[in-house]
């Protein structure tokens, strides 16, 4: 009889402030999707700039004082660089250098009669200023950015498509080739400053360590055709996803790290217990 297949997931915070109720969500589901100690932590701090050793020794405090227990040792994406390095070389025939920033892209897009601009999960949707210019081209302050079209063409694919593990969407979804050239464009792939993106790092890193279930927001859900892609670019394993509810304030917004009142940090000083945070969050 065949064995069963091991649900291994992870938490993966970036160390840019204190964790809130969302996160504690997407940490406690996570562990409980996972098979008794495939659970893993994660630190994503590319951004090195934003990302702070106290908030890094705050989350992991946070996360033991909620229940939670993780293998170790905890991955560092700041330590991974030369994997990241490797697999942008293994991209390159699909990339060009881009040396445009956000007012030359907003520009090039922008008409008198529009309101909006076209966004996707990685932001403002590139025009292809750049597309021309070749690897070789690459100066000190360019981005990488993946020629999408170019890279459905080689894979030989007219779509993408994968299943939900949330209850609610599962599925099947699928993105043309098409859809992907205009409602996500051109990602990028190495940040000024940071030597990759998270794009690139987190697909990487989840097949680095044999992740078969990535448990994270719904407001991720855009950034998962990106992540496909880049799996079978790389000829990387397509882990199952589970786009898990957003927990929001009284005003049904977003929680994001600046709501200090919904800290986990400030609900322990008030003398709240991990059974208490919990119900606050409906596990």
């Amino acid at each position: 009889m065949a064995g069963h297949a091991v649900t291994r997931t992870r938490f993966a915070p970036s160390p840019t402030g204190l964790l809130h109720l969302g996160h504690a969500y997407s940490a406690l589901l996570a562990q409980s999707l996972a098979d008794p100690g495939q659970f893993l932590l994660r630190i994503e701090d590319i951004d090195r700039d934003r990302c702070k050793p106290r908030f890094e020794q705050a989350l992991k405090q946070d996360l033991a004082w909620l229940g939670l227990r993780w293998q170790e040792p905890v991955m560092r994406q700041s330590d991974r660089m030369a994997a990241y390095d490797r697999a942008l070389t293994q991209l390159a025939p699909f990339c060009y250098p881009c040396r445009c920033r956000r007012g030359d892209i907003r520009a090039a897009l922008s008409a008198p009669q529009e309101t909006a601009l076209p966004a996707g999960p990685d932001g403002l949707i590139y025009p292809g200023t750049c597309r021309h210019r070749s690897m070789s081209d690459i100066g000190p302050d360019d981005v990488i950015r993946l020629d999408v079209a170019r890279a459905f063409d080689h894979l030989r694919r007219d779509q993408l498509e994968f299943r939900d593990h949330a209850i609610l969407s599962v599925g099947p979804h699928r993105m043309t080739r098409d859809q992907f050239v205009s409602d996500i464009g051109d990602v990028i792939l190495s940040r000024r400053g940071m030597g990759t993106s998270y794009h690139l790092a987190v697909v990487v890193d989840d097949a680095a360590q044999g992740i078969t279930l990535v448990t994270r927001g719904k407001d991720l859900f855009g950034a998962t055709w990106i992540h496909l892609l880049l799996q079978h670019l790389l000829n990387l394993p397509q882990p199952t996803y589970h786009h898990h509810r957003l927990i929001r304030d009284d005003a049904g917004k977003r929680l994001a790290k600046r709501d200090d009142a919904r800290a986990i940090r400030q609900f322990r000083d008030d003398g709240a217990t991990p059974e208490d945070i919990r119900r606050l969050i409906g596990l």
